[in-house]
């Protein structure tokens, strides 16, 4: 008799509980198989240690192959579902297609960034939903720093040094309060002009800071905030983001280079693709976690709408501590509807209590309905993080020992450039990179990115000011490497279509916030040899870095490139025309893939170009 085959899409939080349970219950009995983008389980809670300095990246991530024994894992992102065949198409992370058989399902995709229809948020805010994201962040941060403390103009300076964090949840409060921290850790090392530290920004259109949580934990966070020096403002919103700051929504602009969005989650856009009953981007589920009327198939963690039995017509919320139990409830009813288990059980929770990092001593806690601030609630707080962890205890408590007695490393490490984590992806654990597979995707599977936008434009959540904007369901963020055929700036109006040849070449398209639509590149233009441009019509060369791009005014010029090299024979050495394009170099775009401009706001030193967002 052939063993059963169980596939489980994602690795998150239920994702992985879910596979290491039917393991361990299983033994070997059936077939057991993970779809994932990352060969990682990521411990999300300790994101905000890692994008602080505090932790190496690779401590808050869990080896799958490694800790997950008789499973097997398939490295891809999930494009359709055939329900009736039972089958899973995929696209792996070289763009190869592929299927998967099942006999059991159990959909644990997961959440993506929560995008709302403010203008320009989509182009110049990034989110912090996965390592990449934490990555750049502290690298941008460290950047914003080191180019303030060597800038002469004081509203440059304060601009740098000016981030602001939108949603004051658990992930916005505690990127606050260690962001806080390890600015004014490196100013010591870079002072600022006299009297300026940096400033971050926390901001909320909700009354209080964490507004989900207890109100007594809720003030001791505000409290530790303020006396640390974050600029609190509950009830005010972004209205708009621009190149050079933010207005809000209570009509202050503030210049900043920064602007980090952590206004919440949606669903993993996945689901949507089933045309099965949903409750708010969730798929509905009874309380044994599969989907009524479809007995192969089981839902958990973020995608799933568990009814909450404790609390009768309402349903559990989007938590790391209920995708974990949800883990395991969902392995235990897989075996049991496979005669492999007991019997079923249907999810039921007990609330343990919550824990915030407020980065040094101090935290929020209520464990067991007990309220804890100071010290006590730090000790609780990390001893909670290292018991729930499956793996890296030993490390994660090393560098915490380690950070206690020794000052952090500031560095850069340009591992994750700004284009490379736009805020509108379906994949925010995956960092994006030049000439890499693009999504494949039906009209009806995953939106993919920037789809997001047009699904969380119907919320109606307050401080959402300005119209809301969509773009086809397969355009990338803007400027990169396989861009789209529109692209649409806040105030642009409606973006010009590009031409086929343009849009096959990949070739971006320019225009200026408020100059209407984007201008098309001719043939002839880029035959000339003429410097592409950036999404804001400048040029390619003003990269991330500051480095010139090859091919480019005023750069050296790129070897075996179409209008590199100077052609033999021709006057002043003009570059021959009409060449035939040679391959690229290994680890270089294509030629006719112009290399990704400044996304957002580039990271060049002078005073005219301003940072990076």
């Amino acid at each position: 008799m052939s063993r059963p085959r169980i596939l489980i899409v994602g690795a998150g939080f239920a994702g992985y509980r879910t596979a290491r349970t039917l393991s361990r219950i299983t033994r070997g009995r059936a077939h057991i198989t993970v779809l994932n983008p990352t060969d990682y389980f990521l411990y999300l809670p300790l994101l905000p240690q890692v994008a602080a300095g505090i932790l190496e990246p690779r401590r808050v991530t869990v080896s799958l192959s490694d800790s997950l024994p008789d499973v097997r894992l398939v490295l891809g992102e999930a494009d359709r579902i055939d329900l009736d065949d039972r089958t899973l198409h995929y696209t792996g992370p070289e763009g190869e297609g592929g299927t998967l058989a099942y006999d059991r399902l159990v959909l644990a995709a997961g959440s993506v960034n929560k995008l709302l229809p403010v203008p320009g948020v989509a182009e110049h805010a990034h989110g912090f939903r996965g390592l990449p994201e934490a990555l750049y962040l502290r690298d941008h941060v460290t950047r914003q720093v080191e180019l303030a403390a060597s800038s002469d103009d004081p509203g440059t300076c304060a601009a740098r040094c000016t981030f602001v964090v939108v949603g004051a949840g658990y992930t916005g409060t505690e990127v606050a309060a260690h962001g806080q921290m390890f600015t004014d850790a490196q100013v010591r090392k870079h002072p600022l002009r006299r009297g300026m530290r940096p400033r971050w920004m926390l901001l909320d259109v909700a009354p209080r800071v964490l507004p989900e949580m207890d109100e007594k934990l809720s003030t001791t966070a505000d409290r530790v905030l303020r006396q640390r020096g974050v600029d609190v403002r509950m009830g005010t919103s972004v209205k708009e983001a621009t190149h050079d700051g933010v207005l809000l929504t209570d009509g202050e602009f503030v210049e900043t280079r920064t602007l980090v969005w952590c206004v919440g989650v949606r669903p993993d856009p996945l689901v949507e693709s089933l045309g099965l009953p949903m409750e708010k981007g969730r798929l509905l589920v009874d309380p044994h976690l599969r989907v009524p009327g479809r007995p192969e198939l089981f839902a958990c963690g973020d995608v799933a709408a568990v009814p909450d039995l404790e609390n009768p017509g309402s349903y559990t919320p989007m938590t790391a501590q209920h995708a974990w139990r949800h883990g395991k409830v969902a392995a235990q009813n897989v075996a049991a509807s496979l005669g492999l288990g007991g019997a079923r059980t249907p999810y039921r929770h007990r609330d343990l209590g919550f824990v915030v990092d407020l980065g040094g001593a101090k935290a929020a806690a209520n464990p067991l309905g007990v309220t804890l601030s100071g010290v006590p609630a730090g000790a609780v707080t990390r001893g909670y993080h290292l018991a729930a962890m499956p793996g890296n205890r030993v490390r994660v408590a090393a560098d915490w020992l380690l950070d206690a007695v020794l000052p952090r490393q500031a560095v850069q490490l340009g591992l994750v450039r700004s284009w490379s984590v736009p805020l509108d992806t379906s994949s925010p654990e995956v960092a994006r990179v030049p000439g890499g597979p693009g999504r494949r995707q039906d009209a009806g599977a995953r939106s993919g990115p920037g789809a997001a936008l047009a699904a969380d434009t119907g919320d109606g959540a307050a401080g959402a000011a300005g119209p809301g904007r969509s773009r086809p369901h397969d355009e990338p963020a803007k400027g990169q490497p396989g861009s789209g055929p529109t692209q649409v700036r806040p105030g642009s109006g409606a973006a010009e279509a590009r031409s086929e040849p343009e849009t096959a070449k990949g070739r971006p398209t320019t225009g200026r916030p408020g100059s209407g639509p984007a201008a098309v590149r001719s043939e002839a233009e880029t035959a000339k040899g003429r410097p592409a441009t950036g999404p804001r019509g400048e040029p390619v060369g003003n990269q991330a870095g500051g480095e010139p791009a090859k091919n480019q005014p005023g750069g050296e010029p790129a070897k075996n490139q179409p209008g590199g090299e100077p052609a033999k024979n021709q006057p002043g050495g003009e570059p021959a025309k009409r060449q035939p394009a040679p391959e690229a170099p290994p680890g270089r775009p294509p030629p006719d893939h112009p290399a990704p401009g400044p996304v957002k706001r580039t990271d060049v030193p002078d005073d005219s170009s301003k940072g990076d967002s």
